[in-house]
């Protein structure tokens, strides 16, 4: 009897920053995204090992809000145009919280012209912004495991805020 194929093993961080760059360089594809002036659109797309992976058009001024992927790992990368990541050099409590006061310091801000991007860890907060007021972007998105949640925060301040929690069948 033929023993069963090992499980395929999880795609690292690297892995899906590689994914992205070369999703992001595939230009038929990059410009069969159908671009919204008032809404992000989007593609899903068949990601490395079982990964989520994402197809994003961003109209200018629009933005992701704060939030994170909870328990997955990912990348992304700017296809078109450029966006603004804004992030916390800070891991916080995954459960059992409503409000937190952020420390001075946990702030980072990076641009991301088209072909830059970056990998990023569990429970990595941040949100994505399109702050050009004339261009669309477009990025690819990869996530692993396949996202169980996502969590949305509100920002004021130092103060960061639960406001939501939501599942796959939210947004799919």
């Amino acid at each position: 009897m033929p023993s069963a194929a090992p499980p395929a093993a999880a795609p690292t961080q690297a892995e899906l920053l590689d994914f992205v760059r070369r999703t992001a360089a595939d230009a038929e594809l990059i410009s069969s995204l159908p671009l919204d002036p008032e809404g992000r659109t989007w593609v899903r797309l068949e990601g490395p090992g079982g990964s989520e992976a994402w197809l994003i058009g961003w109209p200018p001024g629009s933005g992701t809000g704060w939030h994170d992927h909870a328990d997955s790992v990912g990348a992304f990368l700017t296809a078109q145009g450029e966006l603004t990541e804004n992030s916390l050099a800070a891991r916080l409590p995954t459960d059992g919280w409503k409000t937190l006061e952020l420390t001075e310091g946990v702030d980072r801000s990076r641009r991301l012209s088209a072909g830059r991007g970056r990998a990023f860890g569990h429970h990595h907060v941040h949100e994505v912004l399109n702050e050009s007021t004339e261009h669309h972007a477009i990025s690819v998105h990869a996530y692993y495991p396949p996202l169980p949640q996502i969590r949305r925060y509100s920002r004021t301040g130092a103060v960061l805020r639960l406001e939501q929690v939501e599942r796959p069948e939210d947004w799919q």
